[in-house]
């Protein structure tokens, strides 16, 4: 798989790591129907590729990340009815965010300027963001006269608190990705020159680890965050039992007591 310049999304495959690039600078990278529909492909190229061990989801440009939805062509779905627009429109982000979320190789959101609208939606469904220190994060669907669509209403309050969230929501106004970081929105702000640098190396330290335990951690955490702790706690033990026989295990353990590092299947 190698980047075109032809496509709404670039995908590049270096080793394990599975880069894929919103690739419409001119429009902020927007996500337009054309580019929602071909990210959620990629990501099943990528689900069926056990080669491929992790994502990197990034921009184009050094300007934007994403600046959201495409405006211009929700409209026409605005414009063609409620059943329309909730289908083609809600609908599609939606799948897009709760694919993001659910897929069981990380992906690490590479934010490599505004977030705003969609784009902010993306992140808060990445298990992991680093962002450059000049992007900023934005929820200004509110200045649209509709509230968030893609997910924003309900994961950004699960990460940052309800206060927080809300103001920003009923706001719209940008934040910074210092602040960003320290209410819990992304992992790492860092300069702009080491943005998809640091996300190669958080990458790489997972690519360590067991396979299948990555994708069980993912698992459980999804899955148990928004559930009681009694019915967490049952997902984390379901993930332990369906790995407790496996060969990723015994060497897992057999070298913490030999006292050397642990050499996991991998991919490929």
């Amino acid at each position: 798989m190698n980047a075109t310049t032809e496509h709404p999304v670039l995908i590049e495959v270096a080793g394990s790591i599975a880069t894929l690039t919103l690739n419409r600078p001119g429009k902020l990278n927007a996500l337009n129907y054309a580019t929602i529909d071909m990210l959620q492909r990629d990501l099943d190229t990528i689900e069926r590729d056990d080669a491929i061990g992790i994502v990197i989801l990034t921009g184009a440009g050094d300007k934007a990340f994403s600046a959201g939805a495409d405006i211009a062509g929700f409209s026409l779905s605005v414009e063609a009815g409620v059943t329309t627009a909730v289908r083609d429109f809600v609908g599609r982000g939606q799948a897009l965010t709760r694919r993001i979320e659910n897929f069981p190789k990380p992906v690490i959101a590479a934010v490599n300027g505004l977030a705003f609208g969609g784009g902010c939606e993306i992140v808060e469904a990445c298990p992991l963001a680093i962002a450059s220190e000049h992007a900023r994060f934005a929820k200004p669907e509110i200045n649209l006269g509709f509230p968030p669509t893609f997910g924003g209403t309900q994961r950004l309050p699960r990460h940052v608190g309800r206060k927080r969230a809300l103001q920003l929501i009923l706001t719209g106004e940008p934040i910074p990705a210092e602040e960003a970081m320290q209410i819990g929105l992304i992992n790492e702000a860092v300069p702009a020159a080491r943005l998809l640098k640091r996300a190669r190396q958080l990458a790489t330290t997972i690519l360590g680890k067991s396979p299948a335990a990555v994708s069980a951690c993912l698992a459980s955490v999804t899955r148990g965050i928004n559930l009681s702790i009694d019915e967490g706690l049952a997902v984390e033990a379901g993930q332990f039992a369906q790995l407790a026989h496996t060969a990723d295990v015994r060497e897992g353990i057999g070298a913490f007591l030999e006292r050397r590092p642990a050499r996991f299947g991998g991919h490929g």
